[in-house]
């Protein structure tokens, strides 16, 4: 039979019986790479080393069982992810939850039977490569934002800390646990069109002159095109902030002059956090404002720059607020 690819899913079976792996070979050897071992500690070597791609671990084993092997797994950053799944003999209800409790994804019971444990197979690597997709495309997103910030004089810890109120105002507003997450990874892409205006005018230490301002309010536009029309998800969410941020309630901001509900709700929770946070910091042309300062603006501007709702809403989550400041604070000014 013809070896698998080397790019091929890597599996690692786990069982203490010579012939059950050897079953495990030829069900699967097709198919995927595979590497065996007979007890848990040869089986948490290999996995260190090889970081397979999917384990098949069995239960009863001398030494270590593969409870015990899963739950260390578990517990090892490089693999934590890797999905495991018991192939056992023990068929009872306590035990089947016993494995799951440990962190396996799936519990199939001998004698194995080849359809279905192909198929178990097959759907857990799938859900690896959607899981893997989701997180490079947030990586992408995340270092579009850090691009962003090389060019400004902004550092890094504006686009957390703003990123991480957004978060906290979008679930005191009512969305739920999954939106909020998304605007959290959106956030930092606020500013991301910022790429395409000249050095000249985005670190100039004074205040902008009416066409060199004209010219730094394009970054809006630049940054919808740079992440370009997505129909839904996180990049769609980025859009709509990176979009809307400078609009405001009364109808006086820019691009499009939106007011009031018009402005998509990301938008208007990104231009709370953003402002926030650049008035309570350093800036070129500024010194930090106290809190106190900053929510009073924020009081002020009620209503005229801001959704008034939800600067209540922000305000109600001042504690949350501080905390986050005081996990990423600025850093210290090199001498």
């Amino acid at each position: 039979m013809p070896a698998p690819a080397s790019h091929a899913p890597l599996i690692l079976a786990v069982d203490d019986e010579a012939t059950n792996l050897h079953l495990l070979r030829q069900i699967l050897q097709a198919d995927y790479r595979l590497v065996f071992a007979k007890d848990g500690v040869r089986a948490l070597e290999l996995a260190q080393q090889q970081r397979p791609d999917l384990i098949l671990l069995d239960v009863m084993m001398p030494g270590v069982t593969g409870y015990a092997v899963c739950r260390q797994l578990k517990a090892l950053p490089a693999l934590k992810d890797v999905p495991v799944i018991f192939v056992t003999a023990l068929a009872d209800s306590d035990d089947e939850l016993e494995g799951f409790d440990a962190g396996a994804v799936d519990y199939i019971t001998k004698p194995v039977s080849a359809p279905i444990l192909k198929a178990r197979v097959r759907t857990h690597l799938s859900l690896v490569q959607v899981q893997q997709l989701k997180d490079t495309r947030l990586q992408i997103v995340q270092r579009l934002g850090l691009a962003a910030e090389y060019k400004d004089n902004e550092t890094g810890m504006h686009v957390i800390r703003m990123s991480h109120y957004s978060r906290l105002l979008a679930l005191a507003a009512g969305l739920d646990a999954q939106q909020a997450e998304d605007i959290l990874h959106a956030a930092p892409m606020h500013d991301v069109g910022k790429i395409g205006i000249p050095d000249a005018i985005l670190q100039k230490p004074g205040p902008l002159n009416p066409d060199e301002l004209k010219v730094m309010r394009d970054h809006v536009r630049i940054g919808g095109q740079i992440i370009g029309e997505h129909t839904h998800g996180l990049l769609a969410t980025a859009a709509r902030i990176a979009l809307t941020h400078h609009e405001k309630w009364d109808g006086s901001g820019y691009p499009a002059g939106l007011q009031g509900e018009a402005i998509p709700l990301e938008g208007r929770i990104a231009a709370i956090a953003d402002v926030f946070d650049a008035l309570t910091t350093v800036r070129p042309y500024k010194a930090a404002w106290s809190e106190a300062d900053a929510v009073a603006y924020l009081m002020d501007q009620r209503g005229r720059h801001f959704d008034p709702a939800l600067v209540d809403l922000f305000i109600g989550c001042l504690d949350q607020v501080r905390e986050v400041m005081r996990q990423w604070p600025e850093p210290s000014p090199v001498a």
